[in-house]
């Protein structure tokens, strides 16, 4: 069971909110280009709102489970926790002591990198298009997210695969 729900932390949420994260990113950067009319912005803007929701969503779905559904059998105070076997091990500790500790860290800014995304796009709206300083800064925050998630990510499969969570 306790696998199951890490598949779903990590290998079913992780790709769409990739997808997610390309097409949002993709459409912020392009948004200039697609204010023609009215309508074209009006679509234009949608399919951004529609991604960043998505992308926030998403990373406080991975966020969620890997913190309160994967990350207290990790912890679990037995012999036959991940973290006592990681421990255990004096080549395997320093992915506790250190991977699992900055991963603990870093990868909650995802969400709230996320949520700053969302917030510029859902107040500033059609402003996004004209003005460069908003869209650079929501670009940042939203590649941000990306980073951050991606070494939780990342340091999360280095523990995994040193010791499963069965």
């Amino acid at each position: 069971m306790h696998g199951w729900w890490t598949v779903g932390h990590g290998i079913i949420l992780v790709p769409i909110f990739l997808l997610a994260f390309a097409s949002g990113l993709m459409e912020l950067l392009t948004l200039p280009h697609k204010a023609g009319t009215p309508e074209e912005l009006s679509v234009a803007l949608g399919r951004l709102k529609s991604r960043v929701w998505a992308i926030a969503v998403l990373v406080w779905l991975m966020m969620i489970t890997g913190t309160y559904v994967s990350y207290p059998w990790y912890r679990a105070p037995s012999p036959d926790s991940p973290r006592s076997k990681l421990l255990a091990v004096p080549d395997l500790a320093w992915l506790h002591t250190f991977a699992m500790e900055w991963k603990e860290h870093i990868a909650w800014a995802s969400p709230i990198l996320a949520t700053v995304v969302v917030f510029i796009v859902t107040y500033y709206g059609a402003e996004l298009a004209s003005r460069n300083d908003l869209r650079r800064a929501a670009t940042w925050f939203l590649v941000l997210t990306l980073a951050a998630a991606v070494i939780g990510g990342v340091l999360g499969a280095l523990i995994y695969k040193a010791v499963p969570i069965l």
